[in-house]
């Protein structure tokens, strides 16, 4: 008897009974991967405010007049060049104006000498993007007075920084009207006329009317 109980002991299951490890633990692995992967759909899917990841203004030889990144998908300058270069590769001869490059969303349009990007997630609505986009040059347009070129660009550098700082901030769509973000870069502008600054004195009262929209 007792050698028998130590059988039926060292067995791990009493006579007349399944094991109980049998086919539950694979089912039980299917039923959480399938939540796992729920909540990552729901996470990749769920809306969110910050729509815009970058916004670049290059030149007709693919050079980086503007850009300004709000996440860390190129954490550092040359990652930066390096997406740049690419995208400007990619873009500069089609006519279409949405792209998907490198898991991301682009949307773009050129005017003489120079090329307007505006990026986001891969499953971004490309609409919002070419809100922002038609934004952003349709505001410049009416600042440089319909002469939207590399030439005039710099010589209103200060105004670029204005609009897109009224137009995004970190990311997140702010206006889309071009009718007031000139209203509004016009009101926090000074009356100096920007062809008697250099450019480094602009981007620096740019930076300062930044820092102080900040502060406010």
């Amino acid at each position: 008897m007792n050698g028998h109980n130590g059988e039926r002991a060292g067995s791990g299951a009493p006579i007349g009974r399944r094991p109980t490890n049998g086919a539950r633990p694979l089912t039980l692995l299917l039923h959480v991967g399938s939540i796992v992967e729920a909540k990552m759909e729901a996470l990749i899917l769920e809306p969110s405010l910050y729509t815009v990841k970058a916004v670049l203004i290059l030149d007709n030889d693919g050079d980086r007049l503007f850009a300004k990144y709000y996440d860390d998908t190129y954490p550092t300058v040359k990652e930066q060049k390096a997406f740049e270069k690419n995208i400007f590769n990619k873009t500069h001869r089609t006519d279409s104006e949405i792209a998907l490059l490198e898991g991301l969303t682009v949307v773009y349009k050129s005017s003489i000498d120079l090329y307007f990007y505006v990026i986001g997630s891969s499953y971004e609505n490309e609409l919002m993007l070419m809100a922002v986009l038609n934004c952003l040059f349709d505001s410049l347009s009416q600042m440089l007075r319909k002469n939207v070129e590399k030439r005039a660009l710099l010589e209103n550098m200060e105004g670029l920084f204005l609009a897109v700082d009224e137009i995004v901030d970190g990311g997140v769509i702010l206006e889309s009207d071009p009718q007031q973000v000139v209203h509004r870069v016009a009101v926090r502008g000074e009356d100096v006329p920007l062809t008697e600054q250099t450019v480094s004195q602009v981007l620096q009262s740019a930076k300062e009317q930044i820092k102080w929209s900040l502060l406010r």
